[in-house]
């Protein structure tokens, strides 16, 4: 199990030793680590979930993955603030949100979500969506497409995959993953700031890790790895990804998808499917990133945003 892991970071480090992108910066302009959001919390199915709420219109709804927050939006939530109402909300057990004792299951923050939109009375909404937070919109947009303006996505699970390498092969055995994700907390630690090209400051990691302080809290990041659709299992997620896949296919929403070289969930082979699969798209290219791209270049993902909502 160390050899795969220590594989897997040499990997990633020597990816970003080649890419080089300077740290702390995007198009020279500084990237902030501050969070300067009033928080607002609303009751879904018994739980408080935390979220942010910036300007003014139509809501564009951003939602986060695994193992982040709405933290992860922090850098670009100015651009879309100006345009429209800017909402960020933390996935239920993570962020701010409450940890209430379910499964964790994709279709549990799915419907998490669908209640949240729901007390918010959130309509004609712009989704901004990355790793598990794509799924979760992809199934909500294919479910209320009446509801949905627009979807803008990066780094997304759009398909069932064989495989996602040994480490994730690890995650997904039953005690080593929970000693890697749980008691190593090795999500946050490692594969998180491995999968920034610049890397993460010491105060962004503070940050990042305080939803998970103690191993208690950390089933969530634990459960995502479980549920990722690979060969066929889980059976009930396979189900919803492989439906909604086609729904997209099928869709006409306009869509903007945000790429990065060398991308984890979206390569160039994934954005040529894209590309000539998904009709009324746009694609966009904000250079060097792995996975968590919104650390990388958020300005160029802001502006990119800003300019594409502007002309829906």
């Amino acid at each position: 199990m160390k050899h795969y892991f220590s594989r897997f970071i040499t990997a990633l480090s020597s990816l970003f030793l080649l890419q080089g992108q300077a740290v702390g910066q995007a198009d020279n302009k500084p990237i902030s680590a501050d969070f300067p959001y009033q928080a607002h919390f609303v009751e879904v199915l018994g739980s408080r979930m935390h979220y942010v709420d910036e300007g003014q219109g139509d809501p564009i709804l951003f939602l986060h993955g695994n193992p982040t927050s709405s933290y992860l939006w922090r850098n670009i939530i100015p651009y879309a603030a100006e345009h429209g109402r800017a909402i960020a909300v933390d996935l239920i057990g993570m962020g701010k949100s409450d940890k209430p004792d379910i499964e964790y299951s994709f279709l549990d923050h799915v419907r998490y979500i669908e209640g949240f939109i729901e007390a918010l009375n959130l309509q004609n909404i712009t989704l901004v969506i990355h790793d598990w937070g794509s799924g979760i919109g992809f199934q909500y947009a294919s479910q209320h497409e009446d509801n949905v303006r627009a979807i803008a996505f990066m780094e997304a699970i759009y398909r069932e995959r064989d495989s996602m390498g040994a480490l994730f092969d690890q995650f997904r055995t039953p005690e080593t993953g929970w000693q890697l994700l749980v008691e190593q907390n090795v999500f946050i630690e490692q594969v998180l700031p491995g999968s920034v090209v610049r890397g993460l400051t010491e105060e962004e990691m503070t940050a990042y890790r305080a939803p998970f302080l103690e191993p208690s809290s950390r089933k969530p990041i634990w459960k995502w790895p479980n549920e990722l659709p690979l060969g066929g299992h889980p059976a009930e997620t396979v189900a919803a990804i492989n439906a909604y896949q086609g729904w997209l296919v099928n869709s006409s929403l306009p869509k903007l998808l945000f790429t990065a070289e060398p991308g984890v969930l979206i390569t160039p082979q994934d954005a040529d499917w894209l590309r000539q699969n998904l009709k009324n798209l746009r694609v966009v290219d904000i250079g060097p990133g792995r996975h968590y791209i919104q650390e990388d270049n958020p300005h160029k993902i802001g502006e990119e945003l800003a300019r594409w909502y502007q002309s829906l």
